[in-house]
């Protein structure tokens, strides 16, 4: 911030100018919003839309719906359980590892999302098929928080606080010798991901966030209204939201072409 303000010789700049990717260019407009509204308290209306508009519109990724199942049937155990996860709730990757147990009302089929982007908390669906699986996959990680109480009398006791995605192991400090579990690392998902990718053999440039994508993507598809889609999605626009329309498995816009008329 100091340097950009150097750059501009202490003056607000109207605009930014440089060749740069959209992933760089967001990192630099969330800096620079911090700067005008927490530090200067600057007019930086005109500066977001002029770094938004820059940005190149994507389509989503989207599985099929059999594509979803080639997928999710070549990953095992937790790897499974939260890429079921992401699809049944629509749920971005490090929301799902940041659930705590009580944040999943299974019951109720309801996940409160905390914090989420935009620091933005939100409700969602739970599906129903993720019962006992779930309820299955607590019953594994309450008896490693009852062990950790056993172990590590400091830790924390509270049982609805716990990750529901926990780590399998312990993270220690050796310089101040505090000690805790962590939630799942990202990556051991997005690995596993990707692996089942390639063994069921598709090609489309997907990820994690894929899932998320098709939950949106499939929910049009059988009728649901877009504004509870933007609801469970969190957008705060419906104009986000509707690009899924755009992704829809009927062809752009839902246009039959003329040569399957023939």
């Amino acid at each position: 911030m100091k340097r950009f303000l150097c750059f501009h010789g202490m003056r607000h700049p109207l605009a930014t100018v440089g060749q740069v990717s959209a992933s760089r260019q967001n990192q630099a407009l969330s800096a620079l919003l911090f700067l005008y509204r927490q530090v200067l308290w600057g007019d930086v209306g005109n500066l977001e839309g002029v770094v938004r508009a820059r940005q190149p519109k994507r389509l989503p990724v989207v599985f099929t719906v059999a594509e979803t199942r080639e997928v999710l049937e070549r990953l095992q155990g937790t790897e499974q359980l939260v890429a079921q996860m992401l699809y049944g709730s629509g749920l971005r990757l490090m929301e799902a590892l940041r659930l705590r147990v009580q944040d999943v009302e299974i019951e109720v089929r309801q996940v409160t999302v905390r914090s989420g982007k935009g620091d933005k908390d939100r409700v969602t669906v739970f599906p129903a098929s993720l019962m006992e699986p779930l309820q299955n996959h607590l019953l594994v990680v309450r008896q490693m928080h009852r062990a950790d109480l056993r172990e590590y009398p400091n830790a924390a006791s509270e049982w609805g606080l716990q990750w529901v995605f926990p780590q399998s192991h312990r993270w220690h400090d050796e310089k101040t010798k505090t000690q805790g579990r962590h939630h799942i690392d990202p990556s051991v998902i997005q690995k596993a991901v990707k692996r089942a990718l390639l063994r069921a053999g598709i090609s489309k440039p997907a990820s994690c966030h894929t899932f998320r994508h098709s939950f949106a993507t499939h929910l049009l598809e059988r009728g649901q209204d877009i504004r509870t889609i933007q609801e469970l999605l969190g957008h705060s626009d419906v104009k986000t939201t509707m690009i899924y329309t755009h992704v829809l498995n009927r062809g752009p816009c839902g246009v039959m072409s003329p040569v399957d008329l023939l």
